[in-house]
């Protein structure tokens, strides 16, 4: 295994949930295209019992989390009655502390929790439990209605499906956009939901009119390079600007021009990884006008410059 391949470790609690495991594991896996490599462990090595009827048998135990860079803990069974054993806590204490980051799916947020790492951050956990998460551990700034949060070195998200979306979001920091597309492809995910979006949206409207905002997302991608407002947005999708306006943020947690401003940013992220073009040219491609517009919309949203970037993640 090459040495610059980035250790993974999941980390499979008593009544872990299935899909919650199986996501990192399969989004990390390891193979030629991937710059990672992954053990699935658990407080001990051999059977551990899972919810849903299943149960896993896993060959490491927690010298995977030991030499691992970044741990999963995926969600499981009853989080708010039970305790992650202690040597699971100090285990995910010591990998904090020599710098592994800590990204916990669904449930497994409580067990993260209990190691105090969360304390005065803000986290997310799925949307059933975001409550008993907040009264177990007060400390701790619960939102409800994210899919997941980036705290820099611990990272919480939404239930099951989220899961993609904070991995997906983990491969684009460490290698940017075309890897992450990459594994969206082959995993047959959406390539990008922001971890602003709402994780859980009680939903009124016919399910003809969610088909038809999707199909002027995108085509809204395909006109990037053009001028777009939300009166055309809304005149695409045969409604009022209002109720286009209020529906929108209501699917995807944004306003529908924050919306376009996030996709023309993840354009001109591509552009530069992936062409020679100009900072000016690639501006005018992602309908951000001058390169000083791209430059202020990629330091308000990324916190870097494109040419930081480019630098950084161009092949």
């Amino acid at each position: 295994m090459s040495r610059r391949n980035h250790r993974v470790a999941v980390l499979v609690l008593e009544g872990a949930k299935p899909l919650d495991v199986g996501i990192p594991a399969q989004v990390f896996s390891t193979r030629p295209s991937m710059p990672y490599e992954v053990r699935v462990c658990g407080a001990s090595p051999g059977l551990v019992t899972g919810g849903d009827g299943l149960s896993y048998h896993v060959a490491d135990g927690l010298d995977a989390v030991r030499e691992a860079q970044t741990v999963f803990i995926p969600g499981y069974r009853e989080p708010a009655r039970t305790e992650p054993p202690a040597a699971v806590v100090e285990a995910l204490l010591a990998a904090h502390e020599r710098g592994a980051r800590l990204a916990a799916i669904s449930t497994g947020a409580f067990a993260l929790a209990a190691t105090g790492l969360l304390d005065g951050k803000r986290a997310t956990t799925h949307w059933h439990y975001t409550h008993a998460l907040a009264a177990k551990h007060p400390r701790i700034t619960v939102d409800e209605n994210v899919l997941f949060v980036d705290e820099g070195d611990v990272l919480t998200s939404a239930g099951a499906a989220s899961g993609i979306d904070l991995c997906l979001h983990l491969v684009r920091r460490d290698h940017g956009v075309g890897l992450s597309n990459h594994v969206a492809r082959r995993l047959v995910a959406a390539p990008y939901r922001s971890g602003g979006q709402a994780q859980f949206v009680p939903r009124s409207v016919p399910e003809p009119l969610g088909d038809l905002f999707a199909e002027t997302r995108e085509w809204a991608l395909a006109h990037l390079a053009e001028p777009l407002t939300l009166e055309s947005l809304a005149r695409n999708a045969n409604v009022s600007a209002r109720t286009f306006s209020r529906r929108f943020r209501e699917d995807t947690g944004y306003t529908p021009m924050q919306w376009v401003l996030r996709a023309r940013v993840d354009l001109a992220r591509e552009l530069l990884e992936r062409s020679d073009l100009t900072v000016e040219q690639i501006a005018a491609r992602a309908g951000l006008g001058t390169g000083a517009n791209l430059r202020l919309h990629f330091q308000r949203i990324l916190g870097t410059s494109p040419t930081e970037y480019r630098h950084t993640f161009a092949a």
